[in-house]
């Protein structure tokens, strides 16, 4: 049961608020039907409305004199008066009404780019780039601006077959995913009541029959490697690809690597955990075809925070697209891509007889067994070094044998 508090008599006027002075402390002029002004030692005179709510004496503040004239803060009294009648707490309607006014006011933007701060640092480099580069292209100017309450389900659904209609299925799959967790991190947040962006997978354009990461033979790679040095390639690219096929990392990872990371003269290569996909550091040993390249590109590109800066922004790594358009423009497309060296590498090791471990920790496979996984970690680092080497070794001789220049001769040719 709610009970007002204050008399019927109106106790203040204007000349009075006016001239009121202020006091070592805090005081207060009553008004009628509990309300009242607040005089602070600092000068400022403040509306408070004094009321009874489920046994409990509350105030609520109501503005600031002269902003808010006696008349006002009269009528803003009353308005709370009529819901406290209705057995409605008056200061909790308030900040309900507040909230609700501030959820109206967020888009979709403001909402996708709080989630991506949120997450950014638990990502490794290659994801927070692909998240933004997706957000920014295919997501905000879209329904960037809309208010993020009011977005729908069918808009989704058109959002997604538009990125599907240009044929980059693995981009729709990303942008339904992050989509959804836009979404969930809204409901979560109190943002949104519901998450429109659920099943959208149910609706999505069946997958292209084809290979997601297409890799050559062994037996092809000499002529791969001529069409490297006779096709019109930036030398960072060239060398890139090589790389990519000497080391069996990640694309993503090589595109961002910073010099920081090489130990030349150790012949390692030393990924934080941050970079990778598996949230684990990742020692790369450096066969020495491997650090003969490095040594070229230091030379080009040493004086960069990157070992492949961008050709427009240095401060930014190599496009994500550059290396498989070049694979492309070689006639590859179809038959190779970057991530393929890795499968590439796989397949020629494990025929080979080498260890299955030594193979997995190379390419950064985190281990099924979890407990295995983590006592395996660090293990296999001077094997794997030896069968890095075998490896480069075994495509020079390849190539040598298809009379190409090899690896090793072009590094100190």
């Amino acid at each position: 049961m709610a009970h007002l508090t204050g008399g019927s008599d109106l106790a203040l006027t204007d000349s009075a608020i006016r001239t009121a002075k202020p006091k070592t402390k805090i005081y207060r002029l009553a008004d009628a039907n509990g309300l009242c002004l607040e005089v602070t030692p600092s000068g400022s005179k403040l509306w408070r409305y004094r009321y009874r709510f489920a046994g409990k004496a509350k105030m609520m503040a109501l503005g600031a004199y002269p902003a808010v004239t006696l008349l006002k803060a009269r009528q803003r009294r009353d308005a709370a008066r009529q819901t406290l009648s209705e057995g409605i707490d008056p200061s909790e309607q308030k900040k309900a009404t507040k909230i609700a006014n501030k959820l109206e006011g967020i888009t979709f933007e403001v909402l996708a780019r709080e989630w991506f701060e949120y997450n950014a640092p638990r990502w490794a480099e290659s994801t927070r780039s692909k998240a933004l580069h997706y957000l920014e292209r295919d997501l905000l100017p879209t329904i960037g601006s809309r208010q993020v309450r009011a977005v729908t389900r069918p808009e989704l659904v058109e959002l997604v077959r538009t990125v599907e209609a240009r044929g980059a299925l693995n981009v729709a799959r990303k942008v339904r995913q992050w989509l959804h967790q836009i979404f969930r991190f809204g409901l979560a947040s109190g943002v949104v009541e519901a998450n429109p962006a659920t099943d959208l997978d149910v609706v999505a354009a069946p997958p292209k029959d084809r290979r997601h990461h297409p890799n050559v033979s062994f037996s092809e790679l000499p002529e791969l490697l001529a069409r490297i040095d006779t096709t019109r390639l930036n030398t960072l690219t060239r060398l890139a690809i090589r790389l990519l096929l000497l080391t069996a990392v990640r694309p993503g990872e090589l595109r961002a690597a910073p010099w920081a990371e090489f130990d030349l003269d150790a012949a390692t290569w030393t990924i934080p955990k941050e970079r990778m996909k598996a949230r684990r550091s990742h020692v790369v040993p450096l066969p020495a075809q491997a650090v003969a390249i490095l040594r070229e590109l230091k030379e080009i590109t040493g004086a960069y925070r990157l070992v492949f800066p961008g050709q427009n922004d240095s401060s930014r790594p190599m496009s994500e697209n550059t290396i498989n358009k070049a694979l492309r423009v070689m006639g590859y497309e179809g038959r190779q891509t970057g991530h393929g060296f890795r499968h590439l590498l796989s397949t020629e090791l494990n025929g080979l007889g080498f260890n299955r471990d030594w193979i997995e920790r190379q390419l950064a496979h985190g281990d099924s067994d979890g407990i295995r996984d983590t006592y395996n970690h660090a293990n296999y680092l001077e094997q794997r070094r030896g069968m890095m080497q075998a490896w480069a070794d075994s495509i020079d001789a390849a190539c040598e044998r298809n009379n190409i220049v090899t690896i090793k001769q072009r590094a100190h040719g």
